[in-house]
């Protein structure tokens, strides 16, 4: 679907303030990836470890937490992986369908889409 990128903000679940992240939107990914020092910076801290996948077939473990996620003044609860300091932070599938969004790959912007009750 093509990826691109937009800023968004983070917070910690617990409250607190928010910090504006520039994400690459990426459907390909399955959660939330923020690298760990804007996780710490935010006062969020790791719920536990789970394994994980890599484009590459390798596997790894990552600490994960939820976070409160804004964009464009809505407002989620999700979880997030912690990412390694400077990597590039990815806003995945999962955080996208808890805000009820899809991609738009011409546009490249965030669309609503309606949820199914099946």
């Amino acid at each position: 679907m093509g990826t691109f990128f937009k800023t968004i903000e983070i917070g910690a679940a617990h409250g607190g303030p928010f910090e504006s992240v520039k994400v690459l939107i990426d459907t390909g990914a399955t959660y939330t990836y923020i690298p760990s020092p804007v996780l710490e910076r935010l006062g969020i801290t790791p719920l536990e470890r789970q394994p994980f996948v890599l484009a590459d077939g390798r596997r790894i473990e990552c600490e994960i937490s939820q976070v409160r996620v804004r964009i464009d003044g809505r407002e989620r609860y999700t979880i997030c992986i912690f990412g390694d300091a400077g990597a590039t932070p990815l806003l995945g599938a999962v955080t996208l369908e808890e805000f009820g969004l899809s991609v738009d790959p011409v546009k490249k912007q965030p669309v609503p889409v309606s949820g199914f009750l099946v």
